[in-house]
This record gives structure tokens, sequence and C-alpha cells, in this order.
């Protein structure tokens, strides 16, 4: 069973992977629109988010890269 776990821990985290990136995108989009409002700040922490939301998925990366290695 631990390889099926194995198998599904890849796919769960090619998903998040994906998954970030897509929101990632659309916090950098609206912080835009936010900022075009005059809210400086507001769209300020949205990119903050955005670039944290990068970092997860790096880790996440890096995480799978392990992964796939040991099963070489």
């Amino acid at each position: 069973m631990e390889n099926d776990e194995r198998i599904k821990l890849r796919t769960l985290l090619n998903y998040w992977i994906k998954h970030n990136q897509e929101h990632s995108r659309e916090f950098k989009e609206w912080a835009g629109k936010v900022k075009g409002w005059g809210e400086a700040e507001a769209g300020k922490k949205m990119l903050q988010a955005t670039q944290e939301m990068n970092k997860v998925s790096e880790f996440l990366s890096q995480a799978l890269s392990k992964l796939e290695k040991k099963e070489l």
C-alpha cells in the first residue's frame, strides 16, 4: 500500500503546485486592480501573498523532486 500512497502523494503535489500557480496569477492580477483603486497598501500585501505562494510551490516542487529521486 505504501506505493499507492506514494503515487497519490505525487499526484497531489503536482496538483497543489499547479493550483498555487493559478492562485498566484490571480493574486497578482487583483493586486493590480486594487492598486488602480488607490489601495496601494492592500495591493502590496497581495503581491507579498503572491511571493509567499510562489515559495510554497517551490518547497512542494523540491519535495516532489526528492520523492522522485528515491524511486529511481
